[in-house]
């Protein structure tokens, strides 16, 4: 096995962020599925892998070293170091190990053990009790474990259970926001696509501007601008699907969105419609124009002020104050039927922020959704917003054919 850096093929494993070229890491999902495959080959009558290869849900082919192994009657257990590129956190280096051992039922079920966090509040995307082990990462783990049970079929129907075990986990959590998300006793295990991206913030702010740039320079004068993947997901399906074709003039902002009206303003657009999850574009209606966390946060004080003026009882607004999570504040103003009125609220605010930073020469317009409610409402200029975007498409199949 060649040293750790090599463990992506090569023309996959650095990616140009502005001008930069920075290099790609793994989630610790990646590393639980990666464990759970090296633990099944052991457990199935193999020989303990050096290596194992897998397929992230990006597409990417990995080759991961088996840091440690472990065995006895009717177990098995292997570990990965997660490696996070050139976007280091707290659990960059930390070992994760998946023990797989055989139990009554059939299929596999996925467990947390020592320091991987438990969830204790309602809001995530486990139920409350559950490990805090997300659902890409689980369905990662069991195909990892199925593919290799379908070369050995003497397990076939044998049930299993694969329990994910994070050494430094509960150490490290301190280190995180998990405590105040409601997740204790370690850390989640997480990842969507299976890969980490770099994410310098001065390579980032380059790239948006690069990909605004080469938008502009392609006679482009509106721009669709989502903070990152939900916000493109939720353009893909339910009511808003018809803008799914609209990608070409998508850009992602991350959290920089005050940044990237900045740079629509500097290169000459015309219209900028947002995009965004309420969970980030809650921040806007306080004037908070980097979303990330590290910077400000003000989420639920914005929705219980606009629930206040809408009326909120004290007691819903305590509940709004003790919510996790956007859609949990959301489900408290259902209780009072709150939630148009506090949406519009909202976006009253938002639009008055945006427009202000914006400035004369950029029209906007904002929609927001969550994932578990959908849209929760849009501005009044996003109508000629979409009208301009969808042109703008047609515009460019025709000039394409």
């Amino acid at each position: 096995m060649e040293q750790q850096q090599n463990w992506i093929a090569a023309k996959d494993a650095c990616v140009y962020v502005g001008q930069q070229q920075l290099r790609r890491g793994y989630t610790t999902g990646t590393c639980a599925a990666a464990a759970a495959q090296a633990a099944a080959r052991i457990l199935f009558g193999e020989q303990p892998p050096q290596s194992v290869t897998l397929t992230v849900p990006k597409g990417l082919q990995l080759y991961l070293e088996v840091h440690s192994v472990q065995q006895g009657q009717g177990w098995a257990q292997a570990g990965i170091i997660k490696d996070s590129g050139d976007d280091p956190d707290v659990t960059h280096g930390i070992e994760v190990l998946v023990r797989l051992e055989q139990c009554s039922g059939i299929g596999v079920t996925i467990c947390g053990g020592q320091g991987v966090g438990r969830v204790t509040k309602p809001g995530l995307e486990m139920p409350v009790g559950e490990a805090a082990i997300n659902k890409t990462p689980r369905r990662m783990i069991a195909e990892q474990i199925e593919a290799v049970r379908q070369l050995h079929p003497q397990w076939e129907g044998v049930g299993l259970k694969a329990t994910v075990i994070i050494p430094k986990g509960e150490e490290l959590a301190k280190k995180t926001y998990n405590p105040r998300l409601g997740i204790e006793g370690g850390i989640s295990v997480l990842g969507t696509s299976g890969i980490v991206e770099p994410m310098s913030e001065q390579a980032l702010t380059d790239s948006i501007r690069l990909e605004l740039s080469i938008l502009r320079k392609a006679g482009h004068r509106s721009v669709l601008i989502t903070p990152g993947n939900y916000g493109q997901t939720f353009l893909s399906q339910g009511e808003f699907a018809v803008l799914s074709p609209l990608s070409p003039f998508s850009v992602k902002c991350s959290n920089f969105v005050g940044d990237t009206l900045d740079m629509c303003v500097q290169q000459g657009f015309e219209a900028a419609l947002l995009v965004g999850h309420i969970g980030k574009f809650a921040k806007l209606a306080a004037g908070v124009m980097n979303t990330h966390s590290r910077y400000a946060d003000g989420r639920l004080e914005v929705f219980c002020a606009h629930a206040a003026l809408c009326g909120a009882s004290l007691p819903t607004l305590r509940a709004i104050m003790d919510s996790v999570t956007t859609d949990e504040a959301i489900a408290c103003l259902d209780k009072e039927g709150l939630r148009a009125p506090v949406m519009e609220s909202i976006l009253q605010k938002i639009d008055q922020h945006v427009q202000a930073r914006a400035g004369q020469t950029l029209q906007t317009g904002v929609i927001l959704f969550s994932n578990a409610c959908g849209c929760l409402g849009q501005t009044a200029g996003c109508a000629p917003l979409l009208q301009c975007l969808t042109e703008e498409y047609r515009t460019s199949i025709q000039q394409e054919i």
